[in-house]
C-alpha cells in the first residue's frame, strides 16, 4: 500500500463521527473500495495529463482539532468577508469567525459535524452516494473521510428577488506540516428559491498540506443560484474539487471558478441538466505560472428538452505552469431543442508553459444547436505594437493584453462589488509574472 492510501486508512480509524447518522458501513465500504482501486495510473484518460506518483509517496495526518492560527492573519483575510459567512480552518468549523445569523428567513446553513451529531439519516443521505472506481478515487476517499461542510438549504419561502449571499469559506493555518483535509458541502435549493454562493480557498501560511473537497447541488424547479469560487491556495498545496449538481426544470445555475493557487490542483464540475428548459452558464479563469499544475475538467449532460449551456474558459501558462482543459458536453437522446457553446482560448507567457486542451461534444439527440473550440497562442503581436507605438512600456503593455484576456470571464457577474472584488484578486496574482 503507498504511504498515501496508508495514511487515509489510518486517518478514518481516528474519526469522531464516522458511524453517526447510519454511516459507518456506507463509510468503510468508501474506504475499503479506494485502497483496493488505489490511485488511478497514466493508462487512465481521465488523469493522464495529471500524474499522482509523487502525491502518492507523501502521508498526511488529520489537522488538530484547534490548530494554532494566528488571529491577527486570520482576521485580515475575513476583514473582506462579510457575514453571512461560514468559515472552516484546517478543515475544522470555526465558530468563533462564523455568523449566518443574518440570513433570511427560508435559509437553514450549518456545519456538517453538526447535521451527523443530530444523527437525523435522512439530512445527510447525500453522504450515502456511491461513486465508480479509480477514476473517482477523491470522491471515494471524501465519502470515507468527510465529517465537515457547509449543509445549506434554501426553502422555496426564501425571497427570490433578492438572493442573499453565503460565504464559505475554507483556510488552511500552515501551522501544522502536511496535514489532510475532506470538506462535503450539500447545497439545495427548493422550488422557485435562490441564493448567491461565495467560495474561498485561502492559505493562511506556507503549506504542503491536501484539500479534499466535494460539493453537491440540487436545484429545485425555478431555482437559481450563483456560485463564485476562488481558489488561493498555498504555492506547495495539492487541491483537489468536485462539485455534482442537478438541475430540474427552469432551474438557473451561474457559475465563476477563479483557478489561481497550489502546485497541483485537480477541480471537476459535473453538472446534469434534468429539467426542461434548464440552464447553466459556466466561466473560468486558469493561472497557471511558477511550477503550477491546473487540470479542469468539465462533465455537462444534457437530458431534456429545451436545455443550455454556456461555458466560457480562459488558461494562461506562466513560468514553467501547466494548464489542462478538458471540456465534455454530452447532449442525450430526447434532449431536443438543447443549446450548447463551449469557448476555450489559451495564452502562453512563456517558453516553458504548457496547455492541454480538449473540447468533447457528443450529440446523441436532433434539432440541437452545438459549438465547442480551443485555441493556444500568445499575445497579439499586433495589438502588442499599438500599445508600445502610443508609449506604454513593453512590459505595461503586454500586463494590460493579459488582463483584458480574463476580462470576458469575469464581465457576466451582476453583482458589480462582486465583480470588482474579483478583478482585483485576478490583477494581484497576475502582478506576480512579468510575461515574456
Amino acid at each position: 500500500m503507498s504511504a498515501l492510501l496508508d495514511s487515509f486508512s489510518t486517518a478514518f480509524d481516528r474519526l469522531a463521527l464516522r458511524a453517526a447518522a447510519g454511516l459507518g458501513e456506507n463509510r468503510r465500504a468508501a474506504l475499503d473500495a479506494a485502497l483496493r482501486e488505489g490511485l488511478p495510473g497514466p493508462r487512465s484518460e481521465a488523469w493522464k495529463y495529471t500524474p499522482l506518483r509523487a502525491l502518492e509517496r507523501r502521508a498526511f495526518v488529520p489537522a488538530a482539532a484547534a490548530a494554532d492560527v494566528d488571529a491577527a492573519t486570520l482576521g485580515q483575510r475575513l476583514a473582506s468577508i462579510p457575514s453571512p459567512r461560514m468559515v472552516f480552518v484546517d478543515g475544522r468549523f470555526d465558530a468563533a469567525n462564523s455568523d449566518v445569523a443574518a440570513l433570511p428567513g427560508g435559509i437553514d446553513a450549518q456545519p456538517l459535524s453538526q447535521v451527523l451529531r443530530q444523527s437525523e439519516s435522512r439530512n445527510a443521505n447525500f453522504l450515502a452516494r456511491r461513486y465508480a472506481g479509480a477514476d473517482e478515487i477523491f470522491a471515494v476517499f471524501n465519502a470515507a473521510l468527510a465529517e465537515e461542510g457547509a449543509v445549506v438549504r434554501v426553502d422555496r419561502d426564501a425571497d427570490r428577488d433578492t438572493a442573499a449571499v453565503l460565504n464559505v469559506v475554507s483556510a488552511a493555518s500552515g501551522t501544522m506540516p502536511d496535514t489532510a483535509e475532506h470538506l462535503r458541502h450539500f447545497i439545495d435549493l427548493r422550488n422557485d428559491a435562490a441564493l448567491n454562493l461565495v467560495e474561498h480557498h485561502l492559505a493562511l501560511g506556507e503549506h504542503r498540506g491536501l484539500g479534499n473537497h466535494l460539493a453537491h447541488v440540487h436545484l429545485g424547479q425555478r431555482a437559481r443560484l450563483t456560485h463564485v469560487r476562488v481558489q488561493e491556495e498555498a504555492e506547495g498545496a495539492s487541491a483537489f474539487a468536485r462539485c455534482d449538481a442537478v438541475l430540474a426544470r427552469e432551474a438557473d445555475y451561474r457559475r465563476t471558478d477563479l483557478e489561481l493557487g497550489a502546485a497541483l490542483s485537480r477541480h471537476e464540475l459535473n453538472v446534469r441538466l434534468e429539467g426542461e428548459g434548464a440552464k447553466l452558464i459556466a466561466n473560468g479563469i486558469l493561472f497557471a505560472d511558477g511550477k503550477r499544475h491546473l487540470d479542469t475538467r468539465l462533465g455537462i449532460e444534457h437530458i431534456a428538452r429545451d436545455t443550455s449551456c454556456d461555458l466560457l474558459w480562459r488558461g494562461l501558462g506562466a513560468g514553467r505552469g501547466r494548464a489542462v482543459f478538458h471540456g465534455g458536453i454530452v447532449i442525450r437522446e430526447g434532449a431536443d431543442g438543447a443549446n450548447a457553446n463551449l469557448s476555450n482560448k489559451n495564452l502562453l507567457l512563456s517558453a516553458q508553459a504548457e496547455v492541454d486542451t480538449q473540447p468533447v461534444l457528443v450529440i446523441h439527440a436532433d434539432e440541437v444547436q452545438a459549438a465547442h473550440g480551443a485555441t493556444v497562442g500568445q499575445l497579439d503581436p499586433v495589438a502588442l505594437f499599438y500599445l508600445r507605438s502610443r508609449g506604454l512600456p513593453e512590459a505595461d503593455a503586454r500586463a494590460l493584453l493579459t488582463a483584458a484576456f480574463c476580462r470576458e470571464v469575469l464581465a457576466g457577474i451582476d453583482d458589480t462589488a462582486l465583480r470588482e472584488t474579483l478583478t482585483n484578486t485576478l490583477d494581484a496574482h497576475l502582478a506576480r509574472v512579468a510575461p515574456t
